[in-house]
């Protein structure tokens, strides 16, 4: 991973990230413990340098997973963020607010997958275009893909 810096943080923009050291391998982890932290089929981390990292609004709480293994998450929306290991941190790929550079480059416990993530892409494509103007209509407080000088502690609401 190339040595830019990178920013990204939760979805509510309670805790925000800046990164200006080179990334490690960017992977995927089919472990239960992520699926369950993720509330998906896996989850797609990659490795924060370990100097060069900085919260720079808020930071993660933590729940401890396991003897040695913290995951981070923002305690305001909920959003997974980290991996913390004796090793390191991991990030979740998808608190980037660029994450085009971000493809997993291998996968963790790949024993331990649901034997359909193989095939979950050949299922057919939703293109009810009523469904997508609905989508278009959502007005979302979800914070932008960039640092922002000011943002509501709490994220926005109504």
């Amino acid at each position: 991973m190339t040595d830019k810096i990178r920013t990204g943080g939760c979805q509510c923009g309670a805790v925000r990230f800046r990164i200006s050291g080179k990334l490690g391998r960017p992977s995927i982890c089919h472990c239960r413990m992520c699926q369950k932290q993720f509330g998906g089929f896996f989850s797609a981390l990659v490795t924060a340098p370990e100097e060069g990292m900085e919260w720079t609004r808020g930071e993660p709480s933590y729940f401890q997973s396991s003897v040695n293994i913290e995951r981070g998450f923002c305690r305001d929306c909920g959003t997974p963020m980290t991996y913390r290991h004796p090793g390191g941190l991991e990030l979740a790929i998808g608190t980037f607010d660029d994450r085009s550079d971000l493809a997993p480059q291998i996968q963790v416990n790949y024993d331990a997958r649901l034997p359909w993530v193989e095939t979950i892409f050949e299922a057919p494509v939703h293109t009810d275009p009523d469904f997508y103007a609905r989508q278009e209509a959502i007005i979302s407080f979800q914070h932008p893909d960039h640092d922002t000088a000011v943002w509501p502690a709490k994220g926005v609401k109504i």
